[in-house]
C-alpha cells in the first residue's frame, strides 16, 4: 500500500537555501532508491526559512529500507548541522487513489470511480 509522508521543517531563514542546496546529492539519492516514487523538497514563498517535504514510497517495506540507507542517515546529520530546526512530519497510508477531474474536467472531491476500475497514475 502506497505511504506519503508530509513534513515541514523550519530552519534559520539565514541557511535554508545552502541547506537545500547541500541536500541535494541526498534527496537524489533517495529518488534512486527502490520503491521511492517522490521526494521532493521545497523552500515555501511565505515563511521565510520554512521548507516543505514530499514523499511518495510504494509501500511500508520501501519506505523501512530508507530509513536503513546513508541518504536518510547522513540527511538527519546535515540537517541538525544547520542549527536547532523545528519540524513536524507525518506518515500516511493510501488505501485509494484516482484522479481529481472526472472524464468531464469537473473536479470531484468524492471518490467517484468504482473501486476495482480507479485508474492508476
Amino acid at each position: 500500500m502506497t505511504v506519503l509522508i508530509s513534513a515541514v521543517m523550519d530552519l534559520d531563514p539565514a541557511h535554508a537555501r545552502r541547506i537545500l542546496e547541500e541536500a541535494r546529492p541526498l534527496i537524489e539519492a533517495a529518488l534512486a532508491e527502490p520503491g521511492c516514487e517522490a521526494y521532493s523538497w521545497a523552500l515555501d514563498p511565505f515563511t521565510p526559512g520554512r521548507v516543505h517535504v514530499f514523499e511518495r514510497w510504494l509501500d511500508e517495506e520501501s519506505l523501512a529500507g530508507h530509513f536503513q540507507l546513508p541518504a536518510y542517515t547522513e540527511m538527519r546529520v546535515q540537517l541538525r548541522s544547520a542549527g536547532p530546526i523545528k519540524s513536524t512530519s507525518r506518515k500516511y497510508r493510501v488505501d485509494r487513489d484516482e484522479p481529481v477531474y472526472d472524464e468531464t474536467g469537473s473536479p470531484r472531491a468524492d471518490f467517484f470511480c468504482p473501486a476495482t476500475t480507479a485508474p492508476k497514475r
